[in-house]
């Protein structure tokens, strides 16, 4: 059996520290014992932008904002489902994601935040977004379990009805707010009904061969 490896911690700020881990040539992101990302499964987070940029208006130069990054699948299916002259700001908080990005995981990492459509942001993905207005064809968000604060309560707010209501400022008409959860949440469907979105719900599977775990991606739609 291949024992996992420390590799390096990172503390969230105001929140938990994670911890990387390397398993043979799998790479782990870690909080206490439960595993928050794995460079294995991936899928889900792929079906993020995939799915996402399948319903943006048409445009030659759509602008996605993506928080956070994590292991970069979900920017990685961006750019390859998006033409030459869109554009991709990259939120992420913990300094330390981005270092792994370029170090240990590199291989994984495979140059995309050195794609010239990439602009990458070191800060809270809400600050990008109550700082706009009509800016954005589609805002992305995977940096918590779901719509709870898992690993920051201040994650919290982009769950609100005042974080909904800033998300939705900050969409063009007709944009699009993808949430990323590891699991359904029957009230958070409602809240984002009662900010004044056009709603869908998907289950997709945790792997990209349509097996793993389910879960669950909210398509909200400004009308």
């Amino acid at each position: 059996m291949i024992p996992r490896e420390l590799i390096a911690t990172a503390k969230v700020p105001g929140g938990v520290e994670l911890r990387l881990m390397r398993h043979g040539d799998d790479h782990i992101i870690m909080v206490d014992n439960n595993e928050l990302m794995s460079s294995r499964v991936g899928g889900s987070e792929e079906a993020l932008a995939t799915m996402t940029c399948d319903r943006l208006r048409e445009s030659i130069a759509p602008h996605l904002l993506i928080g956070g990054y994590g292991m970069g699948f979900t920017l990685r299916a961006a750019l390859a489902r998006l033409g030459p002259k869109a554009n991709l700001t990259v939120a992420e908080l913990v300094p330390e994601i981005v270092a792994w990005a370029r170090g240990p995981m590199a291989t994984l990492t495979a140059g995309c935040l050195e794609d010239p459509r990439v602009r990458l942001l070191a800060g809270d993905v809400a600050a990008a977004i109550t700082t706009a207005t009509n800016r954005y064809d589609a805002i992305l968000l995977d940096v918590d379990n779901g719509p709870s604060g898992l690993v920051r309560t201040e994650n919290d707010g982009l769950y609100s009805l005042k974080g909904l209501g800033a998300a939705m400022s900050a969409l063009r008409s007709g944009g699009v707010l993808a949430i990323w959860s590891a699991a359904p949440d029957a009230a958070f469907t409602k809240r984002l009904k009662h900010a004044g979105f056009a709603v869908e719900e998907v289950t997709v599977r945790a792997r990209s061969n349509g097996k793993g775990p389910r879960h669950t991606i909210w398509f909200a739609n400004r009308r």
